[in-house]
């Protein structure tokens, strides 16, 4: 019992855990827009990294004001603040889900490459801004959603993309550059899942050991014009409201319902659990000012220009046995917040290489798999196993069409279309069963899919999309609709077990 204080020396380790988290997920957004997206640095720097900082700043600092007062209030000085950052699973599904497809779709239509990246940047923000408003609602629903949603199919759909888009992503990542890699991945294991404590914490040791070895590797190589080109970044990035951009994009928030209202309500139902884990810890905070600030954070990304979600970070248990109170949270918001609006994040992504900390990123992955199956009764594993398929599908069929366009396939020249079904099947790779399990691999319902809301798809020239319209799912949903009769027969027409 005490006076609360806005530093202790725990601080310093929650700060190094926390913010190097928060660098990695950042060094994604840069790598995932330039390298999967096209974008050009003037909107990376110019206008989501900025917007991003700013969401941390808000953040941050509320939930250790929050933390603050409540000290105050009940008189401890032993608090841990609720750990905030970038939303992972959001940042590699609104990527792969909406804005790359988006954007694929807008070329294969011959728009120009620039206005295609805007298209795909209005289609995040509006996918970011739903996020938010979803977050906000939860403030004052989320336990009663928590009550109705079942848990296996929430967690269990979660999962698959993150086997897929990040855990797979990566492991091949790690198995490409194996020296750098998978030594990275064994100090990650030991730090996190073994009973053994560093000298500083892990993630900290494994990116120092990652650089020390991409630097031996000459996976790192500092070439003068890259160089130039980063430095010339650095300098004041003021985020601008993007209230006109986010109006133009209104048009595609329907077709992205599908991916945008699960990832809300796994951030809510997420968020709550996380809550309900602090409070373990012996951390009680309300629900709804915590999921409000969250929420609001999310709200601020989007209308300054990002287009990923942030969120409470599990793990405050671990925060907490560290040493961390309230400066951790405070000072990540300013140092993260800072380095965005300074366009220092260029100069970072030279010296830090996501080989170095990637392994970080794929034990995200495998908490979140985890978590699937060991928060729902042993019962439900069949149907974890089962929700975790739509996602893992929707990865292979980014690969499947992301090997075609290397080979040749997806130009004006030689079009993706019908033809290569045939074939693909022959080689016993059902891509028209992947291509449909990709528009719906997070969500599925017979009335969404009846109006092809999800699974119905379309060829474009270089990519499948979703494709809407009145019955043009109509065989999946009479195929959802024929699963229900059976459900129907076994519940009410057989025997029950003995």
């Amino acid at each position: 019992m005490g006076k609360p204080r806005w530093w202790t020396a725990g601080d310093l380790d929650g700060f190094l855990g926390l913010g190097l988290d928060n660098l990695i997920q950042i060094l994604l957004i840069v790598a995932l827009c330039r390298g999967v997206l096209g974008y050009p640095d003037s909107l990376i720097f110019g206008a989501i990294l900025p917007a991003t900082g700013i969401s941390l700043v808000v953040g941050n600092l509320a939930y250790a004001r929050q933390a603050f007062q409540l000290d105050q209030r009940e008189g401890r000085d032993d608090r841990t603040a609720l750990p905030y950052g970038i939303n992972t699973v959001s940042l590699f599904a609104y990527v792969f889900l909406v804005m790359l497809p988006v954007k694929l779709t807008a070329v294969s239509q011959g728009l120009d490459p620039a206005a295609a990246v805007t298209l795909s940047w209005r289609a995040g923000l509006i996918a970011c801004l739903g996020s938010g408003l979803i977050e906000c609602s939860g403030a004052f629903i989320g336990n009663s959603l928590q009550r109705w949603l079942p848990r296996a199919a929430l967690l269990s759909t979660l999962a698959g993309i993150a086997l897929g888009y990040i855990a797979l992503g990566f492991l091949l990542r790690t198995y490409a550059q194996p020296v750098v890699g998978l030594a990275v991945l064994a100090v990650i294991l030991v730090g996190y899942y073994a009973p053994v404590r560093w000298p500083v914490p892990a993630g900290l040791v494994a990116v120092l050991l990652g650089i020390a070895l991409a630097w031996a590797n000459g996976l790192i190589d500092l070439d003068p014009v890259r160089w130039q080109s980063s430095t010339a970044l650095i300098g004041l990035h003021l985020p601008k409201l993007q209230l006109a951009e986010l109006w133009q994009a209104r048009g595609q928030l329907v077709p992205w319902l599908g991916v945008i209202v699960p990832m809300g309500l796994f951030n809510v139902i997420g968020s709550l659990q996380n809550l309900e884990s602090a409070e373990a810890a012996g951390d009680r905070y309300p629900v709804r000012s915590s999921m409000l600030i969250n929420g609001i954070g999310t709200l601020a990304a989007a209308t300054l220009g990002s287009c990923f979600p942030t969120t409470i970070y599990i793990g405050h248990p671990g925060w907490k046995a560290m040493g961390a109170r309230i400066g951790y949270s405070w000072l990540n918001g300013v140092v993260m917040g800072a380095a965005c609006l300074l366009g220092l994040f260029g100069v970072v992504g030279q010296l830090v290489p996501i080989e170095a900390g990637m392994a970080i990123v794929l034990y995200i992955g495998l908490v979140i798999a985890a978590q699937a199956f060991q928060a729902t009764p042993p019962s439900h594993a069949p149907a974890v196993a089962l929700g975790l398929l739509p996602g893992l599908a929707g990865w292979g069929a980014l690969m499947l069409k992301a090997g075609l366009r290397a080979g040749g396939s997806g130009t004006a020249a030689n079009p993706f279309g019908p033809a290569l079904l045939a074939p693909l099947a022959q080689a016993d790779v059902w891509a028209a069963g992947a291509f449909a399990l990709e528009q719906g691999q997070i969500i599925t319902a017979m009335l969404l899919a009846w109006f092809g809301v999800i699974h119905a798809w379309q060829f474009t020239s270089s990519d499948t999309v979703l494709q809407l319209g009145w019955g043009v799912g109509r065989s999946w949903a009479l195929g959802y609709g024929v699963m229900a009769l059976v459900f129907l027969a076994a519940r009410w027409g057989l025997p029950p077990q003995r």
